[in-house]
């Protein structure tokens, strides 16, 4: 792998834990291990992965229940549910809460990784052949231009006001959590860099008032949503 990719991994039996951490470390993945859905949830938040991999009978939080929160902040990322549960109703409750897969254990090493790289590689692909614009009411976003357009008028964005926008974009209509903004844009979700996203909010407000059917609400205490009727991407 060119660049190591990062896991968030959350199982509370502490030796098949540390088993599948040092396996997947071995295997050329980044492998945060947590105990519980609660740990689990906070370290979605302060970090950037590309899979979950979620025991679903944990203590704190359950698997499932920890799925729901993390896809409320990222509907896009793979997740991968490990249990000891056979019962077909389980199976479906994971893969209605959006599971890319199910494995029940006892499993193989060489299962789950075979799994993982699977599910990487299609996710990838889907966005390999993702387009790069958005249709935001009236106006146009062209993502890799940067630039946001409406009746012939052109603005080009800042980087930091693209990459903001996207995100709103790829989350209209829902709640964008202001932590994993933070965490995906700024890296670091001090107060500092808060600050400055509320900054950044304020200018696309201003960007987007020539429409407006579209507006960009505070969430108290969650983030922001995108308000776009009929949201759509090109």
């Amino acid at each position: 792998m060119d660049e190591k990719l990062r896991i968030l991994l959350c199982e509370d039996d502490e030796n098949l834990g540390m088993l599948l951490r040092e396996y997947l470390q071995a295997k050329g993945y980044i492998a945060d291990l947590f105990p519980d859905g609660d740990a689990g949830y906070k370290a979605f938040l302060k970090n950037k992965y590309d899979i979950c991999v979620f025991d679903v009978m944990m203590p704190k939080k359950d698997g499932f229940t920890l799925a729901q929160e993390v896809r409320n902040a990222n509907a896009e990322i793979p997740i991968i549910f490990l249990t000891a549960k056979t019962l077909k109703e389980d199976i479906l409750e994971g893969f209605k809460l959006g599971a890319d897969d199910y494995i029940t254990k006892p499993f193989s090493m060489e299962e789950l990784t075979f799994r993982v790289e699977a599910i990487l590689r299609r996710v990838r692909g889907k966005k390999n052949r993702e387009t790069n614009v958005y249709k935001i009411g009236k106006f146009t976003f062209d993502i890799q231009k940067q630039i946001l357009a409406i009746n012939g008028e052109q603005t080009k964005l800042t980087t930091k006001e693209s990459e903001l926008l996207s995100l709103l974009c790829s989350h209209a209509n829902d709640v964008l959590n202001r932590d994993f903004a933070l965490k995906t844009i700024w890296i670091d979700d001090n107060y500092f860099n808060a600050r400055s996203m509320d900054v950044y909010i304020t200018k696309l407000r201003k960007h987007l008032k020539d429409d407006p059917a579209i507006e960009i609400i505070n969430i108290h205490g969650k983030g922001y949503k995108l308000i776009i009727p009929d949201a759509k991407e090109e």
